[in-house]
């Protein structure tokens, strides 16, 4: 009983101060970028300068074959900046492709060179077939220089044909994808709903520090663990809340609202936990500044991953943020792992009991200091 009355006062508290309303503003500013600024999907057309160092009847004969594929069944004459220098240029634009033609080969190489973009040049070779000359940037790996190498050897229509008849299966029935902007919402729910606690509690913590409300404590008949535990409540609230703001809006019915309560209450936890005991070795929110942008770097490693699956070093799925966004990924999925949710929601629990029971304890010590 005395939990929940301190929990409720300490809920009051909150509402009157400017953190509590901090979460709220973020989730709606985020929303309202997920809303009108973030497609449903990222269009992902890939971007080509070309110089056609062609006689000017095979000239007209390649133009005319982009001319088709072309969106509008037009050209647009666009000018590009290149070395401080305006140069012409024809623009086409197809279904999956932005083609710049470019009229001067020394214009090409400066794009190149000064504006870091992949150029090629079109010519004929003693054989009078088409012969690609491309400049890269020195950085691409071995395998993509190989892929152009090779992308050539065989006639174009011939490669689409060979795509197209390729035998494609799934390995999995009914798997569920998320558009581009239901992707984004894992990192949204880990950052401003699971972890943005540490750095909340440290700043309330410090509050109370500096007004003495912690040494206020020893005289009290209230326990330490009471008072901790409602500052924890107060967050999780305010992480539901946040949550369910962005949430909502962008994905309707499909999560699964009830694994999405437990993993944020126990991601939450451990979140608000830690910022407890890191808070416990400081006076004041400046000397910690240090240990919480630390913090603050090592948890934010994993978009990295997330976002660019062929990256994925086995060291980066140790930290915690790693298997918070993945989970929060198989709740948006209508057919996720619940057993990978329970296993993840499992363990930010028993490890946020242990750093609560740690800073408990360092809060006891530290009450007549």
């Amino acid at each position: 009983m005395k939990l929940w009355f301190s929990f409720i006062k300490e809920l009051k508290l909150a509402s009157r101060g400017f953190y509590f309303y901090i979460e709220i503003f973020m989730a709606l500013l985020i929303l309202a970028v997920l809303l009108f600024a973030v497609p449903e999907n990222f269009e992902s057309k890939q971007t080509e300068y070309i110089h056609l160092n062609l006689p000017e009847m095979n000239k007209k004969i390649y133009l005319q074959k982009i001319k088709k594929m072309d969106i509008n069944g037009s050209f647009e004459e666009v000018e590009i900046e290149v070395d401080n220098k305006l140069i012409q240029s024809k623009f086409y634009e197809t279904e999956d492709k932005k083609i710049y033609i470019i009229n001067e080969k020394d214009d090409l190489i400066k794009l190149a060179d000064k504006n870091r973009k992949l150029g090629a040049v079109i010519k004929l070779n003693k054989n009078n077939k088409l012969e690609y000359e491309y400049y890269l940037q020195g950085y691409e790996s071995k395998r993509l220089k190989n892929l152009y190498l090779i992308s050539h050897i065989e006639d174009t229509d011939t490669l689409i044909k060979a795509l197209e008849n390729q035998d494609v299966r799934p390995l999995e029935a009914d798997y569920d994808t998320l558009t581009d902007r239901e992707n984004i919402i894992p990192i949204v729910l880990t950052f401003n709903g699971a972890l943005m606690g540490l750095f909340i509690i440290a700043a309330y913590i410090f509050l109370d520090k500096q007004e003495g409300v912690i040494k206020a404590y020893a005289v009290t008949a209230s326990s330490v663990w009471q008072y901790l535990l409602s500052k924890i409540g107060v967050l999780l609230v305010t992480s539901i809340l946040s949550s369910l703001i962005v949430l909502l809006p962008i994905m309707g019915t499909q999560p699964n609202y009830l694994l999405l309560l437990l993993l944020l209450l126990t991601t939450g936890f451990f979140a608000s936990s830690l910022g407890l005991l890191i808070a416990s070795f400081y006076d004041n929110i400046m000397q910690a500044f240090g240990t919480i942008y630390l913090f603050m770097l090592v948890i934010i490693i994993p978009n990295i991953a997330y976002i660019i699956p062929g990256w994925d070093p086995i060291w980066v799925k140790i930290l915690p943020s790693y298997p918070i966004l993945y989970g929060f990924k198989e709740i948006l999925l209508k057919n996720g792992d619940i057993n990978y949710i329970l296993k993840v929601s499992l363990g930010f629990l028993v490890v946020g009991l242990i750093l609560f029971a740690i800073s408990n304890r360092r809060y006891k010590k530290t009450l007549t200091v």
